[in-house]
């Protein structure tokens, strides 16, 4: 059985894949933590939904965010040891997926208010946590933690993935609230 509670982190200290020890609030903690979050709002979307194509695209979008977490939690000198790498496979999937599901619905050219369905909600607070896992890995990046630009590419490129999908999921509600009619 996994031990869940190891008492390591009671010092304020969490371990990074490898040896290396950061502090719980240090950036990149801070960032796959957040990226966490936005795996278990979908999780919420995907436990909610009735629609078993939308289920399985965010179990396939939360299975790379653990990919990409487990990047975020790896310094660099042990990516290649460990493996685990968000390429620009990961964003081609977004990215084609994105546009089959953009030929099947009208994305309103408005700004949406939230909440029209409780799977749609999830998708919607989903999407605002992995915008700001982005800006967090944006930093990550621009101050030289991690390398791979793709980890940025592909938060940004998930967040519009799951705006459309939750104007997806609210068709079949009449569509989507606007913030102006």
């Amino acid at each position: 059985m996994a031990k869940v509670t190891t008492g390591t982190g009671d010092d304020g200290y969490t371990g990074l894949l490898g040896a290396a020890r950061v502090p719980k609030y240090d950036p990149r903690p801070d960032t796959f933590g957040t990226v966490d979050e936005a795996t278990s709002a979908l999780g919420l979307a995907r436990a909610t939904t009735a629609d078993a194509e939308v289920r399985e695209m965010i179990l396939h979008m939360q299975r790379d965010l653990y990919v990409l977490m487990a990047e975020l939690a790896t310094p660099e000198a042990n990516l290649d040891a460990v493996g685990f790498r968000i390429t620009a496979a990961h964003v081609q999937w977004l990215e084609a997926t994105e546009d089959d599901l953009k030929r099947r619905v009208a994305i309103p050219n408005k700004f949406v208010i939230p909440g029209d369905t409780p799977d749609g909600a999830a998708l919607d607070l989903a999407r605002t946590i992995i915008r700001r896992a982005e800006r967090m890995a944006v930093r990550l990046l621009h101050d030289g933690v991690i390398a791979n630009q793709e980890v940025v590419r592909y938060l940004n490129r998930c967040s519009d993935f799951v705006f459309i999908l939750a104007r997806v999921v609210e068709v079949r509600t009449g569509g989507s609230t606007l913030a102006k009619e």
